[in-house]
């Protein structure tokens, strides 16, 4: 059994956050000891990752409760939980669309600025002296 404290480290996820999911129900069987403290399992710890998982790419926390009580229900949601699963894969592929172009943008930025430095070039895409050039036309 896991205290939240050793669930934040393992699951690298706040202990604020994970006690804000578990009164949002999405822990539905973790246990608490004599002194009211919450004590995770190993299967608990399983429930963990899913959430985790789904807030990374932005799910709702009411389409998380309702993935976790369909799971509860059981075989006759698997269907309905396919559906959950793959709109979030698309979700999370349509993110990383976006940070591949903003990779993409960085990496062009890196080497520009890997030419100024090694050639002692001066920056002229930088948009202060743009600015600079704009009010000394006026």
């Amino acid at each position: 059994m896991y205290t939240v404290k050793e669930v934040s480290k393992i699951m690298d996820v706040s202990e604020h956050t994970l006690r804000f999911w578990a009164k949002s129900g999405f822990f539905p069987f973790i246990k608490r000891d004599a002194n009211n403290i919450r004590q995770f399992s190993d299967n608990d710890l399983e429930w963990v990752k899913i959430v985790k998982c789904l807030r990374s790419v932005g799910t709702e926390n009411k389409s998380i409760k309702r993935y976790i009580d369909l799971c509860i229900a059981g075989d006759s949601t698997i269907e309905e939980r396919y559906e959950i699963i793959r709109s979030t894969k698309q979700k999370a592929l349509s993110q990383m669309e976006d940070i591949k172009k903003q990779l993409d943008l960085l990496e062009f930025k890196e080497k520009f600025y890997q030419n100024l430095i090694k050639n002692n070039l001066e920056d002229t895409w930088n948009p202060m002296k743009r600015i600079k050039l704009d009010t000394e036309a006026v």
